[in-house]
This record gives C-alpha cells, structure tokens and sequence, in this order.
C-alpha cells in the first residue's frame, strides 16, 4: 500500500527552534530516508518552499483566474511530503512516528492511503 505522509508546518514554531534542534531534524530526516530507501519502502520526497511563493488557479467566472497563494489562511500549511510503499496503515503509521517533525510540538503529520498514483515511470 502506498502512503502519504504530509508535513503539517507552522512558521511560527519553526522560527522558535534552537540551532541544535533543527540539526536534530534536519538529520533526523536524513536517517529517516536512508532507512525507508534500505528497507525499499521510500518511493519519493519533497520540500515545499513558503506558501508566500505559490500561485492559486481558480474558477472565476467560468474562466481559471490566477492569485497569489496561499489557498487559504492558516498558521499551518504542507511543508513537504514522504510517499513511501509499506505493508499496511500501522506500518505508515509507525514510520510517520519515527519522522522528526513528530516530536516536536506545533508540528504534525498527516498519513493518507494513495487512492491512485501514475509516477511517470515508463
């Protein structure tokens, strides 16, 4: 089964983390993804840049009308996101509670199955 773990970031705890603590995750992530990659259950991951960089296209009179992001006001937006192929939901589950951001407060991690996924691969 293929899982989404979705980074759940606010800025505002990020901006409070000690030099040693963004050490602690910023390697933290690293072994994470060896680990996942040498079990062969990391498909993918990526970090998002600041929601204050993105663009919204939205319906707008029948036509797609473009906007400066983010899609909505809130203190917390995905910040990156891990796919990874696991055995079942306690698995995602178990891997989810190993990634760094868990242990930090303000932060969190939201598990959904893939429904569907077509990752360009010949």
């Amino acid at each position: 089964m293929k899982y989404l773990i979705i980074m759940q970031i606010d800025p505002a705890v990020l901006e409070q983390l000690t030099d040693d603590q963004q050490r602690q995750i910023q390697e933290g992530h690293g072994a994470f993804i060896a680990a996942t990659k040498e079990r062969g259950e990391f498909i993918a991951t990526q970090a998002l840049a600041d929601p204050s960089q993105s663009k919204v296209v939205r319906s707008s009179g029948g036509r797609p009308e473009v906007t400066d992001g983010p899609f909505v006001e809130s203190k917390e937006f995905m910040g990156g996101f891990y796919l990874l192929d696991v055995e079942d939901e306690a698995r995602a589950v178990e891997l989810a509670q190993q990634i760094p951001d868990a242990n930090i407060p303000g932060l969190a991690l939201e598990l959904r199955p893939v429904m569907f996924a077509d990752l360009g691969e010949g």
